[in-house]
């Protein structure tokens, strides 16, 4: 159960949610460079031309990405330079980048520890056949007792 809290994570290219498309999103697997590239490439605007402008859409969703993984204090900061038309996207890029690649390290590890772990990973397939196999008797059973079928 996630509540209410879940968010919907936009593309890098501006529109939309992040995505399997070419360049719109970034995998948990990917390379700490690989990160830093997909989230430099980001869209962007030409940047506010007056204090207070309302946020453009690549600029917002850049910032939704931010409010996910960064602190709130560094948000607060980058959204400050946006109002005083003073924001650098170059620099905020280059720390939404180690923001996210922070975020997701102890997933990466994780992930690689389970990949790593052969005896666990044989152990999850086995129980799920088990599973499976459980599942599909009972299916089989309803079915021959519906089509009146006899047990053998």
């Amino acid at each position: 159960n996630f509540g209410s809290e879940l968010v919907k994570i936009p593309g890098l290219d501006g529109s939309g949610k992040m995505g399997k498309s070419e360049g719109n999103c970034l995998y948990l697997a990917d390379t700490d460079e690989a990160i830093r590239k997909k989230v430099m490439k980001a869209v962007t605007d030409a940047g506010p031309t007056e204090p207070d402008s309302p946020l453009s859409e690549p600029v917002r969703n850049i910032f939704t990405i931010m409010e996910a993984v960064s602190d709130p204090s560094t948000v607060a900061y980058f959204r400050e330079q946006y109002a005083r038309c003073a924001i650098r996207y170059g620099d905020l890029k280059k720390q939404l980048a180690e923001d996210i690649i922070r975020h997701i390290a102890p997933i990466r590890e994780r992930m690689q520890a389970i990949a790593a772990d052969e005896n666990y990973l044989h152990q999850v397939v086995g129980d799920g056949a088990a599973a499976a196999r459980r599942s599909a008797d009972e299916t089989l059973r309803e079915v021959r007792a519906i089509m009146g079928i006899k047990p053998f």
